[in-house]
């Protein structure tokens, strides 16, 4: 039942926010000359994959997690794609694919290696990752790897189609900056 309303939810925001996506492509061209930033990440069963979102940071910078990322190094536009979350939608793509949920745990890097190991003990790989979920609209990151991959794990073992359209619902409304620059 999930997987259908992630296909259909991503389906139809890709079709109704593409001039969205348009503009902010084009305006990225301006600002780091590669407005698209692909990643890999850990997936379902720790099979990587690879997420895609707008650019917010300039291309040269480190591939670390977000927590450990200056503010200054984020772009002006790149300010404004993460405080409206224009960034995140790019992931849409990956949802439809099948990569991704609208609502899991957030997919982590494989350098992270305190979390995967904290996540994998709770058993949180054995579904697909999300683009929003309980930790983020808690503004839980992954500075604090063991709460939250707990976190992870009750959102997993308590999830409902009311929670769901709740966390995403919060994350379009603002709710939430689990992995923001700090």
């Amino acid at each position: 039942m999930i997987r259908l309303l992630d296909f259909i939810l991503a389906f139809v925001g890709l079709l109704f926010l593409w001039p969205i996506l348009l503009v902010v492509y084009v305006i990225g061209f301006f600002d780091t000359g590669s407005p698209v930033f692909m990643q890999t990440r850990v997936g379902k069963n720790k099979k990587p994959f690879t997420l895609i979102k707008f650019r917010t940071m300039p291309v040269a910078t480190e591939s670390v997690a977000t927590h450990l990322v200056a503010a200054s190094a984020v772009t002006k536009l790149g300010g404004f794609l993460r405080k409206t979350k224009i960034d995140e939608l790019p992931q849409l793509i990956n949802v439809v694919k099948g990569e991704m949920s609208l609502v899991g745990p957030r997919p982590n890097l494989f350098n992270q290696h305190e979390l995967i190991k904290q996540r994998d003990a709770l058993g949180v790989y054995s579904v697909l990752p999300g683009v929003t979920g309980l930790a983020q609209v808690q503004n839980i990151d992954m500075s604090t790897p063991q709460l939250l991959a707990k976190t992870d794990k009750q959102m997993i073992d308590s999830l409902t189609i009311k929670d769901y359209f709740k966390y995403i619902i919060m994350t379009a409304t603002g709710s939430g900056s689990g992995d923001a620059v700090k």
